[in-house]
């Protein structure tokens, strides 16, 4: 039996199932759930072909970076996240199965990884430096594809950049800072002595007659 073969298209149908439950469920939170599963499938599927630099990179840049930046449109959308912090235990069903998914996933890559294991040969410092596919990722970018490294590099910058820019754009009826007069504010600034006249309290008015008679 290919163990390789069945963990490859367990991942694989693991990834695409998850896939289409982040944009069929509405609850953006267990979407968010339903997204780390996919890019965790998915790199387990690079783990398993031997990409231990693209599998791992994909978890620390996917799932520990993008999936703040996610958290944080939410944020920004008109989104009742009082009603979500309420009744967290509603989410437990969902992120038990993830993290269940994700163990599984886990145990079988072990699995598969040692038993396709092989001795190293006598010369074993020079194979596993050769085996090094972080080693040939980083000659093949910055020999071979320098030029469209750079370009991707230079877009990347210039999409940040707009992506600012659209945020701090002014709109009606929105509040924005100017860091350029936050800069300048002076200690005088934020304190102003207002002179106020003293109001004389009004005489309390006499009793009416018959008031007050048993």
């Amino acid at each position: 039996m290919d163990w390789i073969n069945i963990s490859f298209w367990a991942f694989a149908i693991t990834a695409a199932v998850s896939a289409g439950a982040v944009i069929s469920v509405r609850n953006p939170v267990n979407a968010v759930l339903c997204l780390i599963l996919t890019f965790f499938s998915v790199a387990c599927v690079w783990l398993l072909v031997g990409a231990e630099f693209l599998g791992v990179a994909l978890i620390l840049v996917y799932v520990g970076a993008v999936m703040v930046l996610f958290l944080f449109v939410v944020m920004m959308l008109d989104i009742d996240v009082a009603a979500l912090r309420e009744g967290w235990v509603k989410f437990l069903p969902v992120g038990l199965v993830v993290a269940v998914a994700m163990l599984v996933q886990i145990l079988a890559l072990i699995g598969v990884k040692a038993r396709a294991a092989t001795p190293f040969p006598d010369n074993a410092a020079s194979a596993a430096a050769d085996a090094s596919n972080t080693k040939w990722l980083a000659e093949r970018l910055f020999t071979e594809f320098i030029l469209p490294f750079e370009f991707a590099a230079v877009i990347l910058t210039v999409a940040v950049i707009a992506a600012v820019m659209i945020t701090l754009r002014k709109r009606a009826g929105i509040k924005t800072q100017n860091p350029s007069e936050q800069s300048r504010v002076k200690a005088g600034d934020r304190l102003r002595i207002v002179s106020m006249p003293v109001e004389k309290p009004l005489p309390a008015a006499a009793p009416a007659e018959g008031e007050g008679q048993a």
